[in-house]
């Protein structure tokens, strides 16, 4: 296990029940600073659409409103979703992002729409596009962050920002895309855990080095929901598994509060489903998500750990982080 494994925050922005957009984005910024005051590596904000749960949409605004409010933490996209947008675009809202805040700035991509396909075709017009077209995406973005000349056109704010760029991912193409670039490489395995082995297995073994990075680094999302007691962790992380059921079955909305007994109440199908997601994920008092964690690294070699845990309460959440952190250095005493 890698003992100077490190751990971020990946957020979701999750809109409570009873709540509104800026209750969720000012909940981000809350979060944010515990994070940073926590000693988190990175503080990362995700590209959905259409989803009355989220507020993260127009993610380069809301790490702006994050970044405004911390000093040290870095900040960034995990990530955005290139296809629905021209990298000359996210080269300038990046490139402005760095030029508020030198030296913290992270850009992930990833080629999901972020959304269903209605929503996609209203942001994008048109989905007839080349699968081949992610790919050279990245790669005309990557050169307008470093202000190729050989472009013919300069991205202002971006040009010559060299964000550091990374590759998502639940799938071997996204694996087999960041070896290829020598770009780091984050799975989402803290809802997709599926294809994980497979995908860091090829990662590693077809990494290129490049001018950002000489070796493999491979970052794996991964829920924590920790509380004083396993009981109280389990009935905080039944907001989310209402979510994930709401959501594979067509009825997404805003995160709810949690409900006793939730996973037992459900259909064996449903009990089926949620296990297969929650596979990278540990749920329990400090001594089980210790347990836990533990194992997933043992078995992932992470480099980092990039920690989601969507909880209804505020003070609960800030302090599933705060157990999460106490968990990272153990680890690493």
């Amino acid at each position: 296990m890698n003992k100077a494994v490190k751990f971020s925050i990946l957020d979701l922005s999750p809109v409570p029940q009873g709540a509104d957009v800026k209750t969720a984005l000012d909940r981000s910024l809350a979060l944010a600073q515990h994070g940073e005051s926590l000693g988190f590596e990175r503080f990362w904000m995700a590209e959905h659409h259409g989803m009355a749960g989220i507020a993260s949409a127009a993610t380069s605004v809301a790490l702006a409103h994050v970044g405004s409010g911390t000093k040290t933490i870095r900040i960034g996209a995990g990530g955005i979703m290139l296809p629905n947008h021209a990298p000359m675009v996210i080269a300038e809202q990046f490139g402005t992002l760095e030029a508020l805040f030198p030296g913290r700035v992270d850009l992930g991509l990833g080629r999901a729409p972020g959304s269903d396909q209605r929503v996609a075709q209203a942001m994008r017009r048109n989905l007839n596009t080349d699968p081949n077209q992610f790919p050279r995406d990245v790669l005309e973005l990557q050169a307008l962050l470093e202000g190729d000349e050989a472009l013919g056109i300069q991205a202002t704010p971006g040009a010559g920002s060299k964000i550091p760029l990374y590759i998502l991912g639940s799938s071997l193409f996204g694996a087999q895309l960041a070896a290829a670039l020598g770009l780091p490489y984050a799975f989402a395995s803290h809802f997709a855990p599926q294809a994980l082995d497979e995908a860091l297995a090829i990662y590693r073994r077809d990494f290129k080095p490049s001018a950002q990075l000489s070796e493999p680094y491979a970052m794996c999302g991964f829920n924590i929901f920790a509380a004083d007691t396993d009981d109280e962790a389990e009935h905080l992380a039944t907001s989310m598994m209402q979510s994930f059921v709401a959501l594979r079955t067509g009825n997404p909305g805003k995160l709810p509060p949690p409900v006793e007994g939730y996973r037992e109440s459900l259909p064996p199908q449903a009990q089926s489903m949620l296990a297969q997601i929650m596979q990278g994920s540990a749920v329990g008092a400090p001594d089980a998500v210790l347990s836990s964690v533990r194992a997933f690294l043992d078995r992932t070699q992470a480099n980092e750990l990039i920690v989601c845990g969507s909880i209804f309460d505020q003070t609960a959440r800030e302090k599933s982080y705060g157990l999460a952190a106490e968990v990272r250095d153990l680890i690493a005493a």
